[in-house]
């Protein structure tokens, strides 16, 4: 397949990582990017055009698979809502045939908004974990999908025993393993131990979630302070130096465990992130709508630690990533006063940033032979002759552009079906 236009390629030259444009063609075959040819579009095509703008499909690196009916819910604390809305809406997912539906439902708005890959809890219920991970192998996207966890500080029907729910886990991680030489050829699904948060998680219960993610090298998904109630609250649980030390002590923090939100982190959790090589997942749009603080995502580069960008539906309202990775923009402007990301460098947070913090070399980018997940855009505005083409497309972004999304080599999505 020929997909022709204006392609957004990786840009490494400037002082942050960012990305370009350059008209040409891209040619996929077998799921992989073959060819990528910089300089005018070919005779004939398959796919885009002139006036068409070709990127990397997105990443979201934080989001709740079972919340997706839940946006909107305004007005209350991240505790309340938990309690008032997140736990009843995820008790649904008792009833497997409704969990597989619901992600089917999900996958397809995922999809409509250039969405192909992403990290994303399931709720306590095993069967329901194991239909999402049969659901997101069967459409062919790239994800990490994690049963949560969940053993003390909720209601009962969302409690579990920490070993039963250890062992179902164990038994994912067995059948939707890390290591993709482990799966079955094209699957790119594999499961995340999954702790909701330190309030939710006996210590016990977060030891034996991190020895088993040490034994089968495999994701961590966690939250970590994301409001300062829940601060006192971990305190109060756990006891101290600090919130991170809970994880830390745990064995929950290596490479690839993803912390979600960051937004109250002191020097001594900072430095323990970056040591362990931690993942910050920012999620500017779920924190904005909780009231829960700004993540200072220029002082967490600073100090060396890995961010990345998350939707956190159904805490967060926006389903697209590129306005999630607008309000990044904005959110770093207004907590720190400078080095707020420019478009491009937004772009390719949402993109190939996303894709490096979750260890995925070969997705997220335009390049010969990474994996063809890539996203088709017409914009309706006279974008190609703006002073910032790339800014003026993000700042203007209209779902409505979309034409189609391809998810490894495949078109996915296209607009109207």
């Amino acid at each position: 397949m020929i997909i022709a236009g204006t392609l957004l390629l990786p840009d490494t030259e400037g002082e942050r990582p960012g990305v370009r444009l350059a008209e040409g063609f891209i040619r996929t075959d077998a799921g992989r990017i073959v060819e990528v040819h910089e300089g005018g579009l070919p005779a004939s095509f398959d796919l885009g055009g002139d006036g068409c703008l070709i990127s990397p499909g997105f990443i979201d690196t934080h989001m709740h698979l079972p919340q997706f009916d839940l946006i909107g819910a305004h007005g209350m604390s991240l505790l309340d809502w938990l309690k008032q809305v997140t736990f009843p809406n995820e008790a649904r997912w008792a009833d497997p045939d409704y969990a597989s539906a619901m992600t089917d439902r999900v996958i397809d708005q995922l999809l409509s908004v250039g969405t192909t890959s992403f990290a994303g809890y399931a709720t306590i219920h095993h069967e329901a974990a194991k239909r999402a991970l049969d659901c997101a192998a069967r459409r062919g996207l790239r994800a990490v999908i994690g049963q949560v966890l969940i053993d003390q500080e909720a209601p009962d029907s969302m409690l579990r025993d920490a070993g039963e729910c250890i062992a179902e886990t164990e038994s994912l991680l067995n059948d939707w393993p890390t290591q993709p030489e482990q799966r079955a050829p094209g699957n790119r699904v594999s499961t995340a131990v999954t702790p909701r948060f330190a309030i939710t998680c006996s210590e016990g219960l977060m030891k034996a979630a991190g020895d088993l993610a040490k034994k089968h090298d495999a994701y961590v998904q966690t939250h970590l302070a994301e409001m300062l109630p829940e601060l006192e609250a971990v305190a109060k649980l756990h006891g101290g130096p600090d919130y991170t030390s809970v994880y830390h002590r745990a064995g929950l923090l290596s490479p690839r465990t993803l912390l979600g939100h960051c937004v109250y982190l002191n020097d001594n959790e900072r430095r323990l992130i970056a040591e362990t090589g931690s993942v910050a997942a920012h999620c500017p749009t779920a924190n904005s709508f909780l009231r829960s603080g700004t993540m200072k995502r220029e002082q967490l580069n600073a100090d060396g630690i890995t961010v990345s960008l998350g939707s956190d539906i159904g805490g967060g309202y926006e389903r697209s990533m590129v306005r999630v990775a607008r309000a990044m923009i904005e959110a770093t402007f207004y907590a720190e006063a400078k080095g707020a990301p420019s478009a491009s460098e937004a772009w390719w947070q949402a993109t190939a940033g996303n894709a490096d913090a979750m260890g995925w070399p070969d997705t997220g980018r335009i390049q010969q032979n990474a994996e063809a997940d890539l996203v088709i855009l017409r914009p309706d505005i006279p974008w190609q002759d703006a002073h910032d083409p790339l800014g003026m497309v993000m700042f203007a972004y209209d779902d409505r552009w979309l034409t189609q999304t391809i998810v490894n080599g495949e078109v996915a999505y296209s607009c109207g079906q």
